[in-house]
């Protein structure tokens, strides 16, 4: 969302009555959007090994930091993977959804606004 700030300026012109002429500039002050948590789900069946390559793979994160976060996960039943964009966060998602679905994983990952 855009809102508008205001800036005055004085002008180097006068007008008719022999006042200053006071020109108002206006600029958009744009809002960071809005970031969005992307969680990984605990279930039963997914190996521990294959939670940890979907960390690596499609966070960039490192193998220790990916077995702690798995750990979590198998723990706690839920852990945020990383905080992005909404079009980030989504392509994410489907991403992780995607690849477990296809090495036959019940894995889920899912999305919800920080």
């Amino acid at each position: 969302m855009i809102s508008r700030h205001a800036i005055t300026l004085m002008a180097d012109n006068e007008d008719e009555d022999g006042d200053a002429a006071v020109v108002t500039k206006t600029r958009p002050k744009t809002k960071k959007p809005p970031l969005y948590k992307v969680l990984l789900l605990n279930d039963d069946y997914t190996p521990m090994e294959f939670v940890v390559h979907v960390l690596q793979r499609f966070f960039g994160i490192s193998h220790a930091q990916a077995v702690e976060i798995m750990l979590t996960v198998h723990k706690k039943g839920v852990a945020v993977v990383g905080v992005f964009s909404r079009e980030i966060a989504e392509t994410k998602v489907t991403q992780v959804m995607d690849y477990a679905q296809r090495n036959q994983h019940p894995l889920q990952c899912t999305m919800e606004k920080e």
